[in-house]
Formats: structure tokens, sequence, C-alpha cells
């Protein structure tokens, strides 16, 4: 099991999560879960790791999501040197070039 902070990671949030069968049930639960902030800093992280994969720059960024600098490099760094949680989900939902799908191959 995962260790945060050098406490074993309680493992039900995330098996909550993955009991979630859409996107509205993911949006209620984690707008009952996060405070508005919290929510806005995920999503904006997401979103510039969206767009670090589609290969935009910096300052490109920083203009379109208001990220800062700082936020863009823990991203960046997340996606060249983390667990590949951001590539994961990337092979899955992002389309590939010629392929419109985000499908994974067979």
């Amino acid at each position: 099991m995962a260790r945060v902070n050098g406490k074993k990671a309680s493992m039900g949030l995330y098996q909550a999560i993955l009991q979630l069968k859409d996107e509205d049930e993911c949006y209620r639960f984690f707008q009952d879960l996060c405070t508005v902030s919290e929510l806005r800093a995920m999503e904006q992280r997401y979103d510039v790791a969206v767009l670090l994969q589609k290969g935009m720059i910096y300052n490109d960024i920083l203009k379109e999501t208001g990220a800062s600098s700082a936020t863009i490099s823990r991203v960046n760094r997340a996606l060249h040197y983390g667990v590949d949680g951001y590539q994961q989900v990337f092979r899955r939902i992002l389309p590939q070039e010629g392929d419109e799908s985000g499908e994974d191959e067979p």
C-alpha cells in the first residue's frame, strides 16, 4: 500500500471514486468532498497537464490557465518523473494523432 508522509494511505477514498458511474456522479461527489478552491486547483493542474502533453509552452499555458510557473513546473515534473497517472489517463481519453476515438489500441 502507498505511503503519504510516512503514513499508510487510506484507500477508502480511491475505492469510493471507483464506485462512481458517470460524470454527473463524479461531479457531485467532488462537490461534496472538496472546497471550491481545492476543486479549482485540481482542475487547473489537470488543464496544465493536458496543455503540456499537447506541447504548449509555459508562457502560453500561464496565459491560458492563469496557473503560476511553479504549478506548471510541478505538473511538468509529474508528467516526466511521476508514477504515470497522467499518462495512463491520457492514453485513455486524449485522441492520438490520427485516432479521434481516444480509445486504447487492442
